[in-house]
């Protein structure tokens, strides 16, 4: 069967063309060897269950392996603790291979059989772990518990007191030796240190932690060039292709940052839908960089299961969107501060992942995906420069070719004309979110824009514009002085030879009344620098 590029679901390796994840493997593999308990707390989409599945693979040889899926309890199963640690005996017998059981821990094994078979009988979790840590003791191999999509029991006081026996029996290990599992490893979205759990008739959300006992589990789980290198040589030997495998790889990296859905994503996409289109005929034209920002577009526009849970996410917790705004239009940076809610919200949720000290935008899908969504916020489509960008469109292109030079001249036109009087706090945190507002209708449904992340800061930011194959540099900043503006241009200068470009644009704000608004023409080390000033 001819493998395909995955999206959804499980990945399996003799269906579908996968990064390689030895890496990640290895490295929990140690945290388990280690008799770890230790939650895997990745957004959605982040290849948890495929991982999850390929180290219970690797672990079978020397460890009997449970491993569970939470969604499949059901929702019920979660009001109770009778309900709870009978669904779970349920799960865990079902994955259970009794002939790793040694005669001793049959007996228990039966018992537990026959609570779940008769309704009337109740099971406590005390019980429950009774039970468990029989069958664990006996067991031929140590036992290792794998629960994926936690998630589900958020909400239950039922999952609050499991942790509660997870951490009394782990403690007890320490203390004399008694050993229910040898590792549990906890997959979810949401941080279970930090859960809350309505545990009061009144309804009242207190934080509890019974799992403090947890390992911190640093594995960088996103893909790697190298990762996603091999997985694009596997499927251009499969088609005989003989593609840049460097130029693409480099390509998927530098906009997902491997964040592994969207790796897939854009794979899928060139495979499926560019490969075979009138413009790109077969999979060797479509696997070029013009293809590969064709794709690109296709995933900015149409909907699928991440974009929608990140926007459900700005929905239910409207503190991201300010967070989001200071990074994206304010050029803010944002230090890192354990416990700031909004911070760790966002960093939970996949939007931004932390560099050095600060946070940034996870990678520059979401970034366009975001400042696609905030720009078409009613109140920015109404706004006066927007409708401007929209009747003045049709004179930007010319046989298919973007004039930036003449969306400049006009830009500056409209924001003199419409915000003129406005005063610098104005400028300083609004003229780079009005010009994206301007650019966007312009290079709507045939270009995309990107933030340069090395250069998003207060003072100064590049955009990147791709259109119909070609691409653009736009140097945004607040004006600073003679020395400040020379030192700018050396900076773009060095990014237009990195894109191989011979010209570049700079787009500065001024405060000085006295500024001369307008374009002007210079030549530096035989590139052209269009600067305009507003």
């Amino acid at each position: 069967m001819k493998k395909k590029f995955n999206t959804t679901g499980l990945c399996v390796p003799d269906m579908h063309y996968m990064a390689d994840i030895s890496r990640q493997i290895s490295e929990i593999r140690l945290l388990v060897d280690e008799g770890c308990y230790f939650t895997i707390n990745r957004a959605r989409q982040y290849g948890k269950t495929t991982t999850l599945a390929a180290l219970a693979k690797i672990l079978s040889d020397d460890y009997l392996v449970i491993n569970l899926d939470f969604q499949a309890f059901g929702s019920s199963s979660f009001e109770n603790e009778n309900k709870f640690s009978l669904a779970f005996a349920s799960c865990f017998l079902d994955e259970l291979d009794t002939d790793k059981i040694q005669s001793q821990g049959i007996t228990a094994l039966k018992e537990l059989s026959s609570i779940i078979i008769a309704n009337n009988n109740t099971l406590g979790l005390m019980q429950l772990f009774k039970y468990l840590r029989t069958i664990c003791i006996f067991s031929k191999k140590p036992v290792v518990l794998i629960a994926d999509e936690v998630d589900s029991a958020a909400d239950s006081q039922a999952f609050i007191d499991f942790l509660s026996q997870l951490r009394y029996y782990y403690l007890k290990k320490i203390k004399d030796g008694t050993a229910v599992f040898q590792s549990v490893i906890l997959a979810s979205v949401y941080n279970i240190k930090n859960l809350k759990s309505k545990i009061r008739p009144d309804e009242k959300h207190t934080s509890n932690s019974p799992w403090n006992i947890a390992t911190d589990f640093n594995t960088d789980m996103a893909f790697n060039i190298k990762e996603i290198m091999g997985m694009i040589e596997e499927y251009d030997t499969d088609c005989h292709i003989g593609m840049d495998i460097c130029e693409i790889s480099g390509l998927i990296y530098d906009y997902t940052s491997g964040y592994p859905f969207l790796v897939s994503k854009l794979c899928k996409i060139l495979d499926e839908y560019i490969a075979g289109s009138t413009t790109f005929p077969d999979k060797k034209s479509a696997w070029t960089k013009k293809g590969f920002l064709e794709a690109v577009k296709i995933l900015l526009e149409e909907p699928n299961t991440l974009s929608d849970s990140l926007i459900n996410k700005l929905e239910d917790y409207p503190e991201l969107r300010y967070i989001l705004n200071d990074l994206l239009f304010k050029g803010k940076e944002i230090v890192y501060v354990i416990g700031i809610r909004s911070i760790e919200m966002a960093l939970m949720f996949g939007f931004v992942k932390k560099s050095g000290n600060n946070i940034v935008i996870a990678n520059r899908i979401f970034e366009t995906l975001l400042y696609n969504l905030f720009l078409a916020a009613p109140e920015m489509q109404q706004d006066i420069i927007f409708n401007a960008a929209l009747q003045d469109k049709n004179q930007f292109i010319y046989n298919g070719h973007l004039d930036m030079e003449l969306v400049l001249k006009k830009f500056i036109t409209h924001f003199n004309e419409i915000y003129g009087e406005k005063g610098e706090k104005f400028l300083e945190d609004d003229g780079r979110r009005y010009f994206l507002l301007y650019l966007k209708p312009i290079i709507n449904g045939s270009g995309n824009y990107y933030i340069e992340s090395q250069t998003r800061n207060m003072r100064r930011t590049d955009i990147i514009v791709d259109y119909n194959g070609e691409q653009f540099i736009i140097e945004m900043k607040i004006w600073h002085g003679n020395e400040y503006n020379a030192r700018g241009e050396r900076q773009l200068l060095d990014y237009l030879d990195y894109y191989k470009l011979d010209k570049g644009y700079m787009l500065s704000f001024n405060f000085n009344k006295k500024k001369e608004s307008g374009i002007k023409e210079i030549v530096l080390n035989s590139k052209t620098i269009i600067e305009a000033v507003v």
